[in-house]
């Protein structure tokens, strides 16, 4: 099955609020907000450079607001990007690394980006409004 994944619906309280929090502190582009009905209405916002989008709104799901965990934001220069979210008032974790132990890793994290900035090895997290949690990870960092 050839597929893409183009949307992520996240379940929300407040569309306007969650709107403000993704458009002006995440910095992602606002695509569309479709009010055909009252009772329903799609919000949509894209990560730059990503081809995957949100929405939220109303009559969108029946998930309870908050209840999405785990979406990935995978990001170059992690230290960068937590910086400028913390800067846009945006709370977000301590940056974490994984912990290789005789080049295995058991689960553990020491507080830092990865010394050797190896992929997939720095997280952070940060949570929207409602509590929809959000990891930043790292691939592809060019060191200067």
């Amino acid at each position: 099955m050839l597929a893409s994944l183009e949307v992520v619906v996240l379940p929300v309280s407040d569309p306007d609020k969650s709107l403000d929090f993704y458009r002006d502190k995440l910095g992602f582009a606002f695509d569309v907000d479709y009010w055909p009905a009252k009772g329903f209405r799609v919000v949509q916002l894209t990560p730059e450079g990503s081809s995957t989008s949100i929405q939220f709104g109303l009559g969108l799901t029946d998930a309870p607001p908050g209840s999405v965990q785990g979406l990935y934001l995978v990001v170059s220069d992690i230290a960068a990007v937590r910086a400028e979210l913390i800067d846009r008032g945006v709370g977000v974790s301590s940056i974490r690394h994984k912990d290789i132990d005789r080049g295995q890793w058991r689960g553990r994290f020491r507080l830092g980006a990865d010394p050797d900035r190896a992929d997939y090895s720095s997280f952070a997290d940060f949570t929207d409004p409602d509590g929809n949690a959000w990891i930043i990870q790292e691939r592809g960092h060019q060191g200067v």
